[in-house]
C-alpha cells in the first residue's frame, strides 16, 4: 500500500513539474507590445479570520501528532497526518506562511521598531517550539509540509557515515545565521526565496528553483529528509529544544529486547545503540581532553567571528542599496541609463547619490557587526559539537537521539514488543 502511494505521488510530481518546465520555455514578451502583466504567483493575503483558521489547523495537527507519537504510538496515523499536512499547508496554502520562514519575520521585528510582526506569523513560529520543548520534534513528524513531501518519498534510504553526518549537520546553523543576518539588515528573506519546495507547492517557479526542488526530491529517495537534516534552519532550533523535551517518543512500550529492528528501520540514523559506562581509567584519560575542548570553545568563537568579519564586505553586496551605491560610484555614467530598472527605480524615489552612499555605509556597518556575531555563533556550535563527542552517556537500551529524532514513528512500528 505504501509503495503504491509513493509511486502515485511521484507520478503526480512528474506531471506537475512538466507543466512548470513548459511555463518557463518562452522568453518574456516586450512590454511595449500591449502585454498585460499576469497575476503574481505569490499567494494573495488572506483575511484575518482565515489566517487564524490556519493557526487553529496547525495547533490541531500538533496536538494530534503528539498524541499519535506518544500516547497512541501509531505510525500509520502519523503517515496519514503527514499526507494531510502536505495537502493543506503545502499545496492548498502554497507553503506560506510556514514556521521555517517565520524566523525572518521574528528577527526583523527585533531589529526594526517600525516593523510589526503579525500575531499569526508569531504563533506559527512559537507553537512548534513550545510543542518541541514538551513532546519532541512532533512538528517535524506530522505538521511540516517540507518534511512531509520528503518523508513520503523515502524508498531505499542509505546510512551515511557518522563523520559526514556531523560535518553536514553544521550547515543548518550557518543557514540560520545567514537568514537572521539578511533579515535584520533588511536585505532579503533568503529562506523563502530559496525554499526548494515552495515552487512545487505553487505550481510555478523559476527553472533553477525547479531544478533545486527536483534535486532534493530525488535525494529523498535515497537520503531520508536531506533538507530537514542538513539545511533546515528551523530544524537547528528544534534540535536543541527537543533535547530538553519533558516527554519524547519512545521506541519500546516496555522493556527493550535488543533486537536492533528499530535501528535498522530508522532512515535518519537517529537511534543510539546501548553504551556501557567507561572504566575509571578511561575516564581519567578522557578528562584532560574534555577540559581542553571546553577551554577551546572561546577560541572557536573568536576565530569564527574574525573569519566571518573578513567577509562582511562581500556579504553586504547582497543588499540592493549597497550594490547600487558601489555600482554608481564606480560607474556614474549609468545614472543616465534609461534601460537600467534598478537605477531608474532609485531615481524615482527622489534620493540623491550622497544619501544612498550614507545609507549603504550604515548597512555595511550592520553587516560587519552581524558577521562577527554570526561567526562567533558558528564557532560556538563547532566547539559544542566537538565537546559533545567527549561526553559518554550510559545507555542500556536502544534509544532515539532526542535532538535528531523526527518523531516519525517508524522505530516503534517495527518494535516487536507487545503493548
Amino acid at each position: 500500500m505504501k509503495r503504491t502511494l509513493y509511486i502515485v505521488i511521484l507520478l503526480m510530481l512528474v506531471f506537475n513539474l512538466q507543466d512548470l518546465v513548459a511555463q518557463q520555455r518562452f522568453p518574456k514578451p516586450e512590454f511595449e507590445s500591449g502585454y498585460v502583466q499576469p497575476d503574481p504567483t505569490t499567494p494573495e493575503p488572506r483575511s484575518a479570520v482565515l489566517e487564524y483558521v490556519d493557526v487553529l489547523v496547525l495547533l490541531g495537527v500538533l496536538v494530534l501528532s503528539s498524541l499519535l507519537a506518544l500516547r497512541w504510538r501509531s505510525r500509520k496515523g502519523l503517515f496519514w497526518l503527514s499526507v494531510f499536512t502536505l495537502i493543506y499547508f503545502g499545496f492548498y496554502r502554497n507553503g506560506c506562511i510556514c514556521s521555517i520562514g517565520a524566523i525572518q519575520n521574528v528577527a526583523l521585528s527585533f531589529s526594526d521598531p517600525g516593523y510589526v510582526i503579525s500575531l499569526t506569523a508569531l504563533l506559527f513560529f512559537l507553537l512548534p517550539l513550545l510543542f518541541t520543548l514538551f513532546f519532541g520534534r512532533v512538528f517535524c513528524g506530522g505538521a511540516c509540509p517540507l518534511g512531509a513531501i520528503q518523508d513520503l518519498l523515502v524508498l531505499n534510504p542509505v546510512s551515511l557515515p557518522v563523520r559526514l553526518r556531523r560535518t553536514l549537520g553544521i550547515f543548518p546553523y550557518v543557514y540560520l545565521g545567514l537568514a537572521v543576518l539578511f533579515a535584520v539588515t533588511k536585505t532579503d528573506f533568503i529562506i523563502c526565496r530559496y525554499d526548494p519546495f515552495v515552487g512545487i507547492f505553487r505550481m510555478d517557479t523559476s527553472f533553477h528553483m525547479l531544478a533545486l526542488g527536483i534535486s532534493f526530491l530525488v535525494m529523498s529517495l535515497f537520503i531520508a529528509r536531506p533538507y530537514c537534516r542538513f539545511l533546515c534552519p528551523y530544524g537547528a532550533i528544534l534540535n536543541w529544544l527537543s533535547r530538553f523535551s519533558k516527554w519524547h517518543l519512545s521506541i519500546s512500550p516496555s522493556k527493550c529486547i535488543q533486537c536492533k529492528l528499530c535501528a535498522s528501520s530508522c532512515p535518519f540514523d537517529a537511534i543510539d545503540e546501548p553504551l556501557e559506562s567507561i572504566s575509571g581509567e578511561d575516564t581519567r584519560r578522557q578528562s584532560p581532553r574534555f577540559i581542553l575542548f571546553a577551554l577551546l570553545i572561546p577560541v572557536w568563537i573568536i576565530i569564527g567571528g574574525y573569519a566571518l568579519s573578513r567577509t562582511s564586505d562581500i556579504l553586504s553586496k547582497v543588499n540592493q542599496d549597497v550594490y547600487l551605491a558601489e555600482l554608481l560610484i564606480s560607474r556614474p555614467d549609468l545614472m543616465d541609463d534609461p534601460d537600467n530598472i534598478d537605477i531608474q527605480t532609485f531615481l524615482s524615489k527622489g534620493k540623491s547619490l550622497d544619501t544612498l552612499v550614507e545609507e549603504s555605509k550604515l548597512i555595511q556597518q550592520q553587516f560587519h557587526r552581524g558577521s562577527w556575531v554570526l561567526g562567533g555563533f558558528i564557532g560556538l556550535v563547532i566547539g559544542i559539537r566537538l565537546l559533545n563527542q567527549m561526553i559518554y552517556r550510559r545507555r542500556t537500551d536502544y534509544m532515539p537521539d532526542k535532538g535528531e529524532c523526527f518523531s516519525c514513528g517508524r522505530c516503534m512500528d517495527y518494535c516487536p514488543v507487545p503493548e
